[in-house]
């Protein structure tokens, strides 16, 4: 499974580069329009190779979706928590109540009943 994993990354990183290699010209990436650039008085734009501008968009669309996820995810953390905080009061509670049950007997027939149960 783990060489499987390794083809897997290979191939993705070969694809990658050569997705490089082809797409090596300069564009002209512009953060705001024409218009409004020149009311802000600074242009906004910058020369980047048209791979960077694809890898940076995959990043971005990465993160997005990762925070989404958290985001989303949410409630199913928070009901597990509250899940272990119940299951951790009732495990003290069941202690108790087997202390109390065995109040007054031997010892070893305390771990053993508590073994057994």
């Amino acid at each position: 499974m783990r060489y499987i994993k390794y083809l897997f990354l290979a191939v993705v990183a070969a694809g990658l580069i050569l997705m490089a290699l082809a797409n090596r010209s300069m564009v002209e990436l512009k953060l705001f329009p024409e218009e409004l650039a020149t009311y802000l008085g600074q242009p906004f734009s910058y020369q980047l190779p048209l791979f960077v501008v694809i890898f940076a968009g995959i990043v971005a669309g990465l993160l997005i979706g990762f925070v989404w996820e958290w985001f989303r995810e949410h409630k199913h953390r928070a009901e597990a928590r509250a899940q272990k905080r119940e299951k951790e009061r009732l495990e003290r509670e069941m202690k108790g109540l087997k202390r109390e049950a065995n109040k007054g007997k031997d010892e070893v027939l305390a771990l053993l009943d508590d073994a057994a149960a």
